[in-house]
C-alpha cells in the first residue's frame, strides 16, 4: 500500500539494539506516510550504550535498506531537535502498553508545545508487543536465543559483542 501522497516522518530512538518490533513500527510509517528518517539518537554527554552510535546507524541502515523512503541518521540532543533539523511533518512513536501511551503522550504534548509537531503513534504487532531492547541485550550476554526478537544483522553483532552464538536454544531466564 502506497501513501496517496507522501510525508515525511521521523521516528527517533537509541536502537540499541534495533529489533523486530523497531522494523514493524518503521515498515508501517513507510507505507503510511511515504518518507521516514530513522532518527538514531544520542547524548554527547552519556555513556553510549552497549552498540556504538555508528554501529547502531550501519545496522539500522542494513535493516531497513528493503524499504523504500527510509533513511537513517544520527542526531544528538532532543527528538524535537531532529524533528525540526529534519523538515519532518510528524514524529512517530510505536505503542506496546498502556504505559507507553501515557509516557509518550506526555513527551507528545511537550514537542508539540516547543515545535508545533505532532506525534503520531503506530501500534506494533500483537506478536511483538513484548519486544523490548533491554531485555535482547540481557538475553543476548546470557547467550540466549534472540534470533526470533532482532534482524540477523542485528543477532550477528549482537553475537559478535558477547562471543556467543545468537541462535542458540538457551533459555531465557
Amino acid at each position: 500500500m502506497a501513501p496517496s501522497s507522501a510525508l515525511s516522518v521521523l521516528y527517533p530512538g537509541s536502537f540499541d539494539p534495533f529489533h523486530n518490533g523497531h522494523l514493524d513500527v518503521v515498515t508501517q510509517a513507510a507505507e503510511l506516510f511515504g518518507n521516514v528518517v530513522v532518527a538514531v539518537m544520542h547524548n554527547p554527554d552519556k555513556p553510549s550504550g552497549l552498540i556504538a552510535l555508528a554501529d547502531r546507524v550501519q545496522l539500522a541502515r542494513r535493516c531497513t535498506e528493503h524499504l523504500s523512503g527510509v533513511r537513517v541518521e544520527a542526531f544528538p540532543g532532543l527528538a524535537v531537535q531532529a524533528a525540526t533539523t529534519s523538515g519532518v511533518d510528524f514524529i512517530v512513536k510505536g505503542l506496546r502498553t498502556p504505559g507507553d501511551f501515557e509516557v509518550e503522550q506526555q513527551m507528545a504534548h511537550t514537542n508539540r508545545s516547543v515545535t508545533g509537531i505532532r506525534t503520531v503513534y503506530l501500534p506494533c504487532r500483537a506478536d511483538q508487543a513484548f519486544i523490548s531492547s533491554r531485555f535482547i541485550r540481557e538475553i543476548a550476554q546470557y547467550g540466549g536465543r534472540i534470533d526470533h526478537l532482532v534482524p540477523a544483522p542485528v543477532a550477528a553483532a549482537l553475537a559478535g559483542i558477547f562471543g556467543k552464538p545468537s541462535g542458540g536454544s538457551e533459555g531465557t531466564s
